[in-house]
C-alpha cells in the first residue's frame, strides 16, 4: 500500500464525499462509522466505529493494523450537531456532543500515534467556524468544537518531534441534509455547497508536502450565517 488514509464519519454527507475523493486519488481508505456504507471499492475498508467508545476505537485500529502499520492521512471528521436553546438542551445531549466531538478525537489521536509516519502523516480536522465563533442555540456544539480545537493545539506541540502536518478546516454552514434534521430555517442560498467544501478539501490534500495550512476558514461570500 503506497498511501493509506483513515477517515471517521465516512458513511454519509461530507465524510462519504471525502472518502470517494481519496479513493479516486489513489489512497487506500479505512472508513470508520457506526452505520457503514454501500460504497464498494477494492481499496476501501468499511470498518464499524463508534467514536465515543474507547473499545470500539481500539478495535478499529486493530483492524487497520491487519493491513498496515503506517497511516499517511487522517481525516478527523465524525461529529454531531443539535440545535436547541440552552434551557432546552438536556444534560445528556450536551454530554453527547462532548463525547462525540471532543472525546472522540482524543481517542482517535491516542490510537493513531503508533501509525504515524514521521515527516509524512497529515492530520486534517473538519472543525467549523463554531470552533472560533459563538452561535446561538448550539451551546453543546460550540463547547465541543472549542474543546476539540484546544485538544489539537496541545497535540501539535506534544507531537512536534514527529514533524507532521496538522490542518484545521473551519467551514461556514454547508448545505447538507443535516439542516433538515436540526430544523434550522436559514436560507440554503447563504450556505456553502458540498462542491465548495470539496474544492477546498482537495486543494489541501493535493498541495505539495512541504506546504502546511495550519488553519483555513472559508465561508459563503455573504459571510457568517446567524
Amino acid at each position: 500500500m503506497e498511501k493509506c488514509a483513515i477517515i471517521t464519519g465516512s458513511s454519509s454527507g461530507l465524510g462519504l464525499e471525502m472518502t470517494k475523493s481519496l479513493l479516486f486519488s489513489g489512497y487506500t481508505v479505512f472508513g470508520g462509522s457506526r452505520s457503514g456504507t454501500d460504497l464498494e471499492h477494492d481499496n476501501f475498508y468499511d470498518v464499524e466505529l463508534d467514536i465515543t467508545s474507547e473499545e470500539s476505537v481500539d478495535e478499529f485500529f486493530e483492524t487497520v493494523r491487519e493491513f498496515t502499520d503506517k497511516v499517511h492521512l487522517v481525516i478527523n471528521n465524525a461529529g454531531i450537531c443539535e440545535m436547541t436553546s440552552l434551557s432546552d438542551t438536556s444534560t445528556e445531549s450536551f454530554e453527547m456532543h462532548l463525547a462525540t466531538n471532543t472525546v472522540g478525537p482524543f481517542l482517535l489521536f491516542k490510537g493513531l500515534e503508533s501509525f504515524i509516519v514521521p515527516g509524512e502523516t497529515h492530520v486534517i480536522s473538519i472543525l467549523s467556524t463554531a470552533a472560533h465563533y459563538g452561535y446561538p442555540n448550539v451551546s453543546g456544539y460550540n463547547a465541543s468544537k472549542f474543546g476539540q480545537l484546544g485538544l489539537i493545539q496541545s497535540l501539535k506541540k506534544e507531537w512536534k518531534d514527529y514533524k507532521i502536518r496538522f490542518t484545521n478546516l473551519f467551514p461556514g454552514a454547508i448545505d447538507t441534509p443535516l439542516w433538515d434534521k436540526v430544523g434550522m430555517k436559514a436560507s440554503r442560498d447563504k450556505m456553502l455547497k458540498t462542491s465548495d467544501f470539496m474544492a477546498v478539501f482537495n486543494f489541501i490534500v493535493e498541495a505539495p508536502a512541504n506546504i502546511q495550512f495550519p488553519e483555513l476558514t472559508f465561508l459563503h461570500k455573504d459571510g457568517f450565517l446567524e
